[in-house]
Parts: C-alpha cells; structure tokens; sequence
C-alpha cells in the first residue's frame, strides 16, 4: 500500500472545525494550544465559535485551516501513519509542507497569517469573481478564457480571466476580472456547458490579481527557516514533485513555489494523476470536507479514499494501522 495525504484548502472551513478533536485527543489539543500562540486573534474562539463571516476573514482563516490540519496531522504521526507523498489544495499546500517536515508549526502559523492577509490586501480594490465551470474540460476552460481576453481588451474592457484550478477532468475554475470571467461564461454556455457556478469567495485567487501578494510572499519567503524535506510534496504550480528536491537548491526552489503558486492554476487533476502513476492506491483527506475525495473519485476512479473531519472519521484509520 502507498499513501498519499491531501490537505483541504480555503472554502472547506466551517464554524466548530476540530471542536470534537479538541475536546476528545488530546495530541490534537496540545497542537492547537501551541498554534494559538503564533496568532494575534483568538483563533480557537475563531474556529469553535465563530461567527461564520470571521472566521471566513482570509487573514483568518488560512491559520485556523492550517491549525486544523497540523493537529490532524500529528494524529495520524501518533498512529504511525506515515505517507509516501503529501500534497494540498492552495492553502493546503503549507500543510503539506508542514506535514512533510519542511515548516515546523510556528512557521506554519505565522506564513499562512501572513499570506491571507497579502492575498486580501491584492484583491481588496478589484472587481473580480471566480466560476466553476461543470462538466468542462481543461482544454476548453483555457480556450473560452483566451477568447475572453482576446474580446474584453479589444472592447477596452478588464481582460484578465484565467483557470485558477483545474479541479478534476470534468471541473475547471475560472477566475479574474468580473467583466472577463462573464465574456468566457458565455463562450463556455455556447460551447454546450450549462453549469457555470459562481464562487463565494473575496477575489480572484491564483491568477495574476494576485501579482502583489505573490511579490511580498517572495520578499516574506526570503527569510523563512526551511527544513530539509522529509515526504516529498507534489506541488500545485506543476503537478509534480520539486525538481531541486534533495539538493542544495530544494529551499530557493520551495521559496519560488510559494510566490508562484498564488498567482498560477492549481494543478489537483494533475496531481492526483501524479500520485496514481507513482503507485499511489490510498488517499487520505484533512478536511475539513470531502472536496478533495471528490477531485480524486473523479480524476483517478477506484482508489480507495479516507477522510478526516471530524473524531468518528478516525475509526476509517484503524485498516492502516
């Protein structure tokens, strides 16, 4: 059996994420006693209590997500879960880092803290929108957002409109300038595809939008302490795993990471097809959610997949033991 652990990302939150874990595992507990230390707000009452529309401040919520994966985490590390890859959904990816050894949790803490606040203050002043386009391909979702830009900077529109996640063969997401993003909804409904779905969601993620934050991550990632990397990671920027892993250039090349990835579609489809050709069987999802599950069910059929949200969750641990 090899295994992969896949972290969920910004969208999966949800008020009382870890309430059970926290009050039940006590590994669990001492993690986020810990990780609260590393934050300037009350980030267990932010999880546990809420309201919804705090805990859904970016700034906010990439921490309390990051906090609930590295608790998980040391759950399945309690257990002697260790998996052959590791990889994440966006935001994920820092806990896949995390979990692989290369950012230990104070770290963790105070980069996603950072990031979520970069990334707000780059979308804060711009009229943007992300959709998910169902039942599309990758293919087509590029092409009906070339066409886009193509027609929006002829009409002197915002022209900016990208594929910011390539979720799974079958579901691609668009992102960038609102009046783009609406020129390639109606290329992909003339192309035959009839669920275009709106995100909520505070900016147009992993595009250029995000060109400012993307600069001060690589300012910020500049003077991070990076561990050697234990568990390889498959990254979001190409689906693969660091090239530079295990050389002298494995740090520099995680730091480019960081600042490329918020700015660059998040290849998941490509990495999930990444992990099943390298022999991956076993998927086991952190949650909060079932989103990754789903990206897997779809784009690699037939390989088994955990996931961990809340403490009954862990009984579906015990076959890998």
């Amino acid at each position: 059996m090899k295994t992969a652990v896949l972290y969920a990302g910004q969208g999966s939150q949800r008020v009382g994420m870890g309430k059970d874990f926290y009050a039940q595992v006590p590994d669990f507990r001492w993690v986020l006693d810990r990780a609260a230390a590393f934050v300037d707000f009350d980030l267990l009452e932010t999880m546990f209590v809420g309201p919804e529309d705090v805990l859904g401040e970016t700034s906010r919520t990439q921490p309390a997500l990051a906090a609930f994966a590295a608790g998980i985490t040391e759950i399945l590390r309690r257990r002697a879960i260790f998996p052959s890859y590791t990889a994440g959904l966006s935001l994920g990816e820092y806990s896949a880092l995390y979990a692989s050894g290369v950012l230990d949790l104070e770290t963790l803490m105070k980069a996603t803290a950072f990031r979520g606040d970069a990334m707000r203050r780059a979308g804060e002043h711009c009229d943007t929108m992300m959709v998910a386009l169902m039942g599309a391909g990758a293919e087509l979702a590029e092409k009906v957002c070339a066409e886009a830009r193509e027609e929006a900077g002829k009409a002197g529109e915002p022209c900016r409109v990208f594929v910011s996640n390539y979720n799974s063969p079958e579901q691609n997401v668009i992102s960038g300038d609102r009046a783009a993003v609406l020129r390639a909804v109606e290329g992909a409904k003339r192309a035959g595809i009839r669920r275009c779905l709106p995100l909520r969601v505070s900016s147009a993620f992993h595009t250029p939008v995000m060109a400012p934050a993307a600069a001060e991550l690589r300012n910020y990632a500049s003077s991070m302490t990076l561990h050697p990397m234990q568990v390889p990671v498959v990254f979001n920027v190409t689906g693969e795993t660091l090239r530079e892993a295990g050389t002298a250039g494995e740090a520099d090349g995680i730091r480019r990471m960081m600042a490329e990835q918020v700015v660059t579609g998040v290849r998941m489809a490509q990495t999930i097809r990444f992990l099943a050709d390298h022999g991956t069987d076993t998927f086991i999802e952190v949650g909060p959610g079932k989103a990754v599950s789903g990206f897997v069910k779809k784009t690699a059929p037939g390989l088994r997949t955990i996931t961990i949200d809340t403490v009954s969750d862990l009984e579906k641990l015990d076959d890998l033991i």
